[in-house]
């Protein structure tokens, strides 16, 4: 067979190959490429845990991405190119304006030169598939786009997969009764500072007054603690319905859900007992 569409790039070929195989590789277009980087951003990174990755793996600084990340000019053009995102990113309160918005996965660049812009741009693309699954559950929600981001990324850090679902529920009933949402990883990231890095919350964090600490505000953080995976969206956009007012994790990660205090603070007594609440 004659191969008339052959693509001119760099191919990584050997000796085995018969004459078939190389004109078919070679047909492809799909060149070899000796300085192609792959980064994987995990569900729950933060920006700056994101900065960090992006800094490693490429010749962008960690501080060149966290200027991106709120640079005014450069946010509303990608206002006016992705459908879900608006001037609620631009509140001066939120610590990141993309916080939330870049979806975690595993990304191939084309080398250590790519710019922050299109490292960015893939992960808003992967955001924009997946949220547009659920173009008309967000429709019908009456949070915002903005909103449900925020309570995704809340329940991405408070718990595992499985609790997804019941973690949501303790979100919606405790705001739905104007309680405030008193999730340690609000409070941890209104502080700026990681779990790895203090451990257990401390008085100060939990007294802190930002526009993120849930113990302190009644109402949803200004903006998303964290990236969130579709799981934690899903569970936003269809909630489960549950009595639940209180939950608590124990040392192996196992969630226990409540639904008055006196039943959560035996959980804990308990737990501290037995060794499993550790802090």
């Amino acid at each position: 067979n004659n191969v008339t569409n052959l693509q001119a790039s760099t191919y990584k070929l050997n000796r085995s190959m018969s004459a078939k195989e190389i004109a078919k590789i070679i047909s492809s277009g799909k060149g070899y490429n000796p300085n192609e980087i792959t980064i994987t951003f995990k569900e729950g990174n933060n920006i700056r845990e994101i900065a960090t990755l992006i800094s490693k793996n490429t010749n962008n600084s960690y501080d060149d991405v966290l200027k991106k990340v709120n640079d005014g000019k450069y946010l509303d053009s990608l206002i006016q190119k992705y459908w879900f995102l608006d001037t609620s990113i631009k509140n001066s309160k939120i610590y990141y304006k993309l916080e939330g918005y870049l979806f975690p996965y595993t990304y191939i660049f084309y080398g250590k030169d790519v710019t922050i812009e299109e490292i960015f741009e893939k992960m808003l693309n992967k955001m924009d598939i997946v949220l547009t699954k659920y173009k008309s559950d967000i429709k019908k929600s009456k949070y915002s786009i903005h909103e449900i981001i925020t309570l995704a990324s809340l329940v991405e850090k408070e718990g595992k997969t499985k609790d997804f679902n019941n973690i949501a529920s303790v979100f919606f009933n405790r705001l739905e009764k104007g309680v405030a949402l008193g999730s340690c990883a609000s409070a941890y990231y209104g502080m700026g500072v990681d779990f790895t890095e203090v451990g257990i919350a401390t008085t100060e964090m939990i007294n802190a007054k930002n526009n993120y600490n849930t113990y302190q505000i009644k109402t949803l953080p200004v903006g998303a603690i964290s990236s969130v995976s579709e799981d934690a969206i899903k569970v936003i956009l269809n909630p489960v319905e549950t009595d639940y007012l209180y939950f608590l994790s124990d040392n192996e990660g196992n969630t226990y859900f409540f639904k008055t205090y006196e039943e959560h603070q035996k959980k804990q007594k308990e737990l501290k007992e037995a060794g499993k609440w550790l802090r």
